[in-house]
């Protein structure tokens, strides 16, 4: 991300993840709390505060308030992030032996709630975009294919994974597949970490929330979509299919006993600001200047892919010949902070604050390095991961993790069965999970990337002995 004394100096412009920007964006009583005597907010689970598995108190009343503002059944509000969330999600709606079906781009969380639960996971493909090496969401036409290939094999499914919207900002009409899953007799988790806004119904034209699309569990990250604290993050529970003590159940295997309540206030004053008229007007203002911004830079000549989320930018760097980390270094040395270097591209967060005279920024500083830069030839093709239709390991995920096991070069690897997770991180996509066969054709894949992807791919791998 950059040098530590770059950001402890707040030099710069912050184009990276929290979505507050630093503070810029903060609820104004999160603000004002935090300016109180420091640690007046550091409070156990009072019997008057409780927390968010306790049947009272200000954290139950609070979040039955943000289920009901947001037309949800049940909420719980929750300081390990969007990680400890979808893994109680799913140990809620799966049990143990059982299958899921997830999409290949679901988040290392969710293999590893696997492992935790011995769930066995049926992963499928989901479109590639070669242009830039980027996953794209399937659609319904997809999905359908998805579930008549799952009937031809021996599996019996107890609920399904969707992701929506990608790490970059690419959505998918998520009512239709929803309500295909449903029909198929799967409840559905919906991991919308990045597409909180989503859920104030407010964008026309823009994606819709999963809880609008009728999802069984959705879970929210606060800070990467919204403007709450690192940390934060909301579970959301609708609908017949889910006992919603299952999941306070699950919860509790994951949640700590003492949470913090800092987080907890912030994941109230995250929401509330949500509903609120100035948290309305804000986001409606935001999300228009963030179109006019990637149309003006467009105008400019800048490389700019076209994403279903406003706030989130991205630099096509390899239309250029240019990697996304090379681009990455030259940005962070004047003065802009990205989120996401990778092969092919440079992603920028906007956030929720406002970023003047920016698009000067970032057209001086593209100019610069093209001009810096010797021509040469644009990027072939980004190689997809040749990954099949349908994985199921051979041996199960919670098995492989825990057998006996070996290094080996990644070019020793093939047809032999992985104990290692591996997946660069962010967005933390695993490309191969425990128990899975390596073929010939991933590890080539891999051995390309680990050229591609500094310290991200590694050279070897362990697998079972």
């Amino acid at each position: 991300m950059g040098s530590i004394s770059l950001l402890t100096l707040n030099r710069g412009r912050d184009l990276f993840l929290p979505a507050h920007g630093r503070g810029r964006a903060l609820p104004r009583d999160l603000k004002k709390l935090l300016n109180k005597r420091a640690g007046i907010w550091d409070l156990p689970e009072l019997p008057d505060i409780g927390g968010p598995l306790c049947s009272t108190g200000s954290i139950a009343s609070s979040q039955e308030k943000s289920a009901s503002d947001f037309e949800a059944d049940y909420c719980w509000y929750g300081v390990n992030g969007a990680t400890g969330m979808l893994q109680a999600a799913l140990l809620a709606l799966v049990r143990p032996k059982k299958a899921v079906l997830m999409p290949r781009n679901v988040h290392r969380s969710l293999i590893q709630a696997c492992i935790l639960g011995d769930i066995q996971p049926v992963l499928f493909d989901v479109p590639y975009l070669a242009d830039r090496g980027h996953y794209y969401p399937q659609d319904l036409l997809w999905l359908n294919k998805v579930l008549e290939a799952v009937t031809s094999i021996d599996v019996e499914l107890s609920a399904a994974v969707l992701v929506n919207p990608t790490y970059h900002g690419y959505s998918t009409d998520l009512k239709a597949q929803i309500d295909r899953l449903h029909q198929f007799g799967l409840p559905v988790l919906v991991d919308e970490a990045h597409g909180t806004y989503f859920a104030s119904n407010l964008a026309e034209g823009h994606p819709v929330s999963a809880l609008k699309a009728g999802a069984d569990i959705v879970v929210h990250s606060l800070h990467k979509s919204s403007v709450g604290l690192v940390q934060t993050a909301v579970l959301w529970s609708q609908g017949e299919m889910v006992d919603p003590l299952s999941i306070q159940r699950s919860l509790g295997l994951f949640q700590t006993t003492s949470p913090s309540s800092l987080l907890l206030a912030s994941c109230e004053f995250a929401l509330r600001d949500m509903k609120s008229k100035s948290g309305e007007d804000k986001l409606i203002s935001q999300l228009a200047y963030a179109s006019d911004l990637y149309q003006t830079l467009l105008s400019k000549g800048l490389p700019f892919l076209r994403t279903d989320d406003p706030l989130r930018l991205i630099l096509h760097t390899s239309s250029k010949g240019i990697s996304g980390f090379e681009a990455d270094s030259w940005f962070i040395e004047r003065g802009i902070v990205g989120e996401l270097p990778e092969a092919g591209t440079l992603s920028f967060c906007l956030g929720f604050h406002s970023h003047r005279g920016l698009v000067r920024a970032i057209t001086k500083v593209w100019n610069g390095l093209i001009a810096a830069k010797p021509l040469s030839n644009i990027y072939p093709p980004f190689q997809s991961p040749c990954f099949p239709f349908l994985t199921i390991p051979n041996i199960p995920c919670c098995q492989a993790s825990r057998e006996p096991s070996h290094l080996v070069l990644l070019n020793e690897a093939s047809h032999l069965v992985s104990a290692d997770l591996i997946c660069p991180y962010p967005p933390g996509i695993p490309v191969v999970i425990p128990g899975e066969l390596l073929n010939k054709s991933r590890i080539e894949w891999m051995i390309e990337q680990n050229k591609l992807w500094p310290n991200q791919i590694p050279s070897q791998l362990r697998v079972i002995s």
